[in-house]
């Protein structure tokens, strides 16, 4: 298996924990499309998606913890709008941005010349799986160590805005409020290249179309559909520049 873009010390400096086991480090910065480019060459090779999944439940229980403790008296809507804008793709690729995450992934050479390290999901998927990779190898407290400074700040940055856009929690309570519907995000279509696609999701409620969006991530265009749902219920959600 290739050596990392960069030395992994480096890395290990930025984030301030020193893995014991470098196995899951480089585990938690292989994507994917390495990964298949190994195996295809006969060497064994695990992506990092499982540990993006175990990843984005800690950072939920962080940031869930942290927000539950650091502001008793707000209420658990805001409190899920918070999080969700808080641990939002953008958020994490913003996040993976500061310690320079995206020079240390594991991409397959395509992926790699088609910018790659550049993209959110990219980046947001790489970050998740790094907090995973310090949870196995370290404990949760070495992972609150280096996340809690990332994500206060950017939970201070939304409340001082005023608003933490979640269109999709925003809809799903409107929703939930008769019983028994049922609400879906459906991807219809995918176009552009490879390395920079468009997604054109649909939000449906009980199978009927009530909002569409088209972004570069499935996540910002289910936001979108969402969003267009809500001004078809007559509901806004304040947008974070709009005043009261």
């Amino acid at each position: 298996m290739s050596d990392l873009p960069r030395p992994i010390e480096q890395l290990e400096q930025r984030i301030g924990y020193v893995f014991k086991d470098k196995a899951v480090i480089t585990r938690a910065l292989s994507h994917s499309s390495f990964a298949h480019e190994m195996r295809s060459k006969g060497i064994n090779c695990r992506d990092n998606e499982r540990m993006e999944f175990l990843g984005d439940s800690v950072l939920s229980l962080i940031t869930s913890e942290y927000l539950f403790s650091s502001h008793p008296e707000m209420p658990e809507g805001e409190l899920s709008r918070v999080r969700a804008a808080a641990v939002c793709e953008k958020a994490l690729s913003e996040f993976a941005h500061e310690i320079d995450l995206g020079d240390y992934i594991l991409l397959g050479h395509g992926e790699d010349m088609n910018r790659g390290r550049e993209r959110a999901s990219i980046l947001s998927d790489a970050f998740e799986a790094m907090l995973c990779a310090i949870h196995l190898d370290g404990g949760l407290d070495n992972v609150k160590k280096f996340l809690l400074p990332l994500v206060s700040g950017k939970i201070r940055d939304i409340i001082d805005q005023g608003s933490a856009v979640d269109y999709k929690t925003a809809l799903q309570q409107i929703v939930q409020q008769e019983h028994g519907e049922i609400l879906q995000y459906v991807v219809v279509g995918q176009r552009g290249p490879s390395h920079l696609p468009v997604f054109d999701v649909e939000a449906r409620l009980n199978s009927n179309v009530i909002g569409r969006g088209s972004a570069q991530s499935k996540r910002e265009a289910e936001q979108l559909a969402a969003k267009e749902a809500l001004t078809l219920f007559g509901e806004g959600v304040k947008e974070p520049d709009e005043k009261a």
